[in-house]
C-alpha cells in the first residue's frame, strides 16, 4: 500500500512540474524580447461587422500576417472541448506544428461568481471541472497555459461570499490544471479583482504555483490610472505576471435628448476598438513596464470590440498588421 502510494506522488510530481514552468520575470530588462501571438476571438465573428474564419483558416492568417504564435479560443465556434476527440486534437497540434506557430494558451471562459444566488447548485465545482477539461485540451495541443476569468460582481449577494467562491474555484481548478502540467493565468477582467492591488491579494491567498497572473493595461486605463501608477501595477505584479493581452480602444461620449428639458443628459461612456497607435491606452508606458520587470511571456493581440474601419477581412488584417509594425520599436 505504501509503495502504491509513493509511486502514485512521484507521478503527481512529474506530472506537475510541467505547471510551474511558466515563471515570473527575473527583473533584468536584457531578458524583455517581444514575442507577439493573435488571439482567435479576432477573426470569431463576434463583435458587429466581424468576420468569422475557421479555427484552420485562422492558422493560416496568424502565419500569412507573421505572428509568432496564437492564443485559441476554447469555446465554439472555435477550440471547444466538446468538439475535439482525440483525433481532432492531433490533427490541429500537427496543422499549428507545421505553420511553425507556438501554441501560447487557450483563452478560458469562466465565471466563479455565477449562480451565487443559489447556493444547491454546486457551481464552483463544475466550472472547476471545465477547467480541468481546458487543462487536458491545452496538453494535448501542446500548450501549457490556459486563460481565465475571476467572476462579475451580482447585485444583493455579500462581497466577501462571492470573493470566497473565487478563491475556491482558483484553488481547485489549479489542482486540476496542475494534473495535465498546466498553468491557469487570471486575467484582470472580470469584478472581482480587477483592481491590481485586488488581484495581488487574490493570487497571494490562493497560493498555487502554478496559478498566475495576466495582467493587462486595458482594465486600469478604464479605472483611471495614470500610466506612471500602471507602471507602478506591474511592478507589483512582476511576480505573477505570465501572459498579457493587448488591444487598443477609444471612448465615444454618449447623450441622451431630454425632450422637456430640451437639453442633453450626459451617459455612460461606449467603449470602441481602433488601432493599437491611436487609442487611450499608453502601450509605450506599459510594454517598458514590462521590459523593466524582464517579462518572458508572450503579448497576445486581440481585435474584441467593434472596430474603427469595419469588420471585415481587409480592415482585421491591416490592423493586426498595425501591431506587428508597432511592436518593432521595443
Amino acid at each position: 500500500m505504501r509503495r502504491s502510494y509513493l509511486v502514485m506522488m512521484i507521478v503527481f510530481f512529474l506530472c506537475t512540474q510541467k505547471a510551474f514552468s511558466q515563471k515570473p520575470p527575473t527583473g533584468h530588462p536584457k531578458d524583455f524580447k517581444m514575442k507577439t501571438c493573435l488571439h482567435s476571438v479576432s477573426y470569431a465573428g463576434f463583435w458587429r461587422g466581424q468576420a468569422r474564419l475557421s479555427v484552420d483558416e485562422f492558422l493560416d492568417k496568424a502565419h500569412q500576417l507573421g505572428y509568432d504564435g496564437v492564443m485559441l479560443m476554447a469555446k465554439r465556434p472555435h477550440v471547444s472541448p466538446l468538439d475535439y476527440d482525440a483525433a481532432a486534437r492531433k490533427a490541429l497540434r500537427r496543422k499549428i506544428e507545421r505553420l511553425d506557430l507556438k501554441l501560447v494558451c487557450l483563452a478560458g471562459y469562466t465565471d466563479f461568481t455565477a449562480g451565487s444566488d443559489k447556493a444547491g447548485i454546486p457551481n464552483v465545482e463544475i466550472q472547476a471541472a471545465y477547467v480541468g477539461e481546458l487543462a487536458k485540451l491545452a496538453h494535448d495541443l501542446g500548450t501549457d497555459m490556459v486563460r481565465v476569468f475571476t467572476g462579475y460582481e451580482r447585485p444583493g449577494i455579500p462581497f466577501d461570499k462571492q470573493y470566497a467562491l473565487v478563491v475556491q474555484g482558483l484553488k481547485l481548478g489549479g489542482q486540476e490544471a496542475a494534473k495535465y502540467g498546466v498553468t491557469l493565468a487570471v486575467q484582470n477582467h472580470h469584478d472581482i479583482a480587477s483592481h491590481h492591488d485586488m488581484m495581488h491579494w487574490l493570487l497571494s491567498e490562493v497560493d498555487l504555483p502554478n496559478v498566475k497572473a495576466a495582467f493587462d493595461p486595458w482594465t486600469p486605463t478604464l479605472q483611471g490610472l495614470s500610466p506612471e501608477q500602471i507602471r507602478e501595477a506591474v511592478l507589483k505584479m512582476k511576480p505573477f505576471i505570465v501572459h498579457t493581452t493587448a488591444a487598443q480602444y477609444v471612448r465615444m461620449p454618449r447623450y441622451h435628448y431630454e425632450l422637456t428639458l430640451t437639453n442633453f443628459k450626459q451617459q455612460e461612456t461606449l467603449i470602441r476598438a481602433t488601432p493599437i497607435d491611436r487609442g487611450i491606452i499608453d502601450y509605450e508606458s506599459f510594454f517598458n513596464a514590462l521590459k523593466e520587470i524582464g517579462y518572458q511571456g508572450y503579448i497576445a493581440y486581440e481585435m474584441c470590440e467593434v472596430l474603427d474601419g469595419g469588420g471585415d477581412i481587409d480592415n482585421l488584417d491591416k490592423t493586426a498588421r498595425a501591431f506587428l509594425d508597432y511592436v518593432k520599436k521595443f
